[in-house]
Order: structure tokens, then sequence, then C-alpha cells
């Protein structure tokens, strides 16, 4: 696929950073005008998507998963070389990486959604190791009011800290009050184009839209290309025919990059 959607390179510091804390900032990862572009497209997705509420994740944002396979302008970027080596270099240690899921979110305003609890990615994953990162880009200015996202930093280095949105009461704040002892990332101010990448044992939340327009934005998460099968219940590889203690090879989850 050609390479029409420039996405800059991670930097060393950025690498180094994300290494230590367990997320990181990339400020301008695509320009305003790519991100108007993408904006318009996800506003038409999004008006497509059903409302129903579900599941806990439902109360606090609206997504359309799986958004690469409908439209080609997000699965350009997904399969953006440069994002594709900066996932790799951001892992430390994989050879390549693989799209795990592409996807829309909205968080309305007004009390539309409330606020994302505090969770980790990872504990639902049906992978053999963790090395599991998403790029969550704004497509729209995100003050920090609008519910951009807030990571517990070091909480990577932890493990895996069990599951939530699966019952009240689950967030990881509330199941592990230790990890208070751990800094908080300091409330983002983003503009449209910017981005920020969080590990998949990266505990994180969003606060709800306090201004008065949707919030807006795109994410790829990414996982090592060499990670096994478990076997694992999970909707999205259930009844795919993966093989357990084998990698993933499946048109779902393609080969980004590898070395």
């Amino acid at each position: 696929m050609a390479d029409n959607t420039p996405v800059r390179d991670v930097t060393d510091d950025e690498v180094a950073f994300f290494e230590e804390n367990g997320w990181v900032r990339l400020p301008r990862l695509i320009g305003p005008g790519r991100a108007a572009l993408l904006r318009d497209r996800a506003l038409v997705h999004l008006r497509e998507r059903s409302r129903a509420v579900t599941s806990k994740v439902d109360e606090a944002f609206g997504q359309s998963r799986d958004i690469a396979e409908a439209d080609e302008h997000f699965r350009a970027l997904a399969f953006a070389p440069a994002l594709g080596r900066g996932a790799t270099r951001l892992l430390h240690g994989v050879a390549g990486v693989r799209v795990q899921v592409t996807n829309l979110l909205i968080k309305e305003p007004g009390g539309g959604h409330g606020a994302t609890e505090f969770h980790q990615d990872f504990p639902w994953m049906p992978m053999d190791r963790s090395a599991m990162l998403t790029v969550w880009l704004a497509l729209v200015d995100v003050p920090a009011d609008m519910g951009s996202l807030r990571f517990v930093s070091g909480s990577h280095r932890h493990g895996l800290l069990g599951r939530s949105f699966a019952r009240d009461g689950d967030d990881q704040l509330t199941q592990h009050p230790w990890l208070k002892e751990l800094p908080v990332s300091p409330p983002l101010d983003l503009a449209a184009g910017d981005a920020t990448v969080h590990h998949a044992l990266t505990v994180h939340g969003a606060a709800a839209n306090r201004r008065d327009t949707a919030r807006l934005s795109f994410t790829v998460t990414y996982f090592d290309a060499d990670a096994l099968y478990t076997g694992t219940p999970y909707r999205q590889t259930d009844g795919l025919g993966l093989t357990v203690n084998r990698p993933f090879d499946h048109p779902r989850f393609p080969v980004v990059a590898h070395a």
C-alpha cells in the first residue's frame, strides 16, 4: 500500500519517555489538514453507528470498531510505514507488529457519556504476551476538560491488574488503591493531529466531556507480530479458526512492520 498519509517518526526522546512511563504524547503526529479530512469522515461513520448501551464501555464513549476495514483513509493511516515503525520502536524488543483493532471513538458532551474509569486494556486479550500499545489520535482539538486521556505513569511495570468494565466498582484505582502512590499524567490539551500512545498494561482513564462539542478520536492498537493465540474467549477472535499456541496469521491481524 502506498504511503499516502504522512505520519512523522517518533523520536529517541519519545521512545525513552514511553519506556519509563508507559505512555507518551506525540505532538503533530499528522498535519491539521489530514486531521480535518479524517474528522469529517469520522462524523459520517459515527452517525451510522448503533447507539445501543449494552455494556459499561458504552456508558463512557461511543465507537465504530474496525473502521480501517470500511474506510480507505483510516486504513492508510493504520498501515502508514512510519506508524508501524514507531510502534515497533516503542514496544522495545519486538521484531514487528500486527494491527489488533482500529476504532473511532466519540465522547458526547452534556452527559451523553460519562467518565472512562481507570483500567488496563490487556486483561481481556487472547495473546500470550503483553507487548501491545494503542495510538490515540485527536481528530479535533481536545482540551483536557473535553476528556483527554490521563495515565498512571509507571503502572505498566506492575503486570496484569485485573479486568474492568465487568462489574460495578472494578476500576483499577478502586481495586488497587496503592496505584494512587504513582504519579498521574498532567491534564493534556491536544490539538487535532496530536496523539498519545499508551502500553496495554498502562492504567488510564478519562474524565467526562465538559465542553459543548463532541470529543472525536481515532485509535489503532498494535501488538507483537510474534505473539501466540491462547484461546481465551474474546469476541474479536472467537470463530476465526485461530490455532492455540500459533501466531495470529489471519487477515484480521495484518502485519504492518516486521524485521
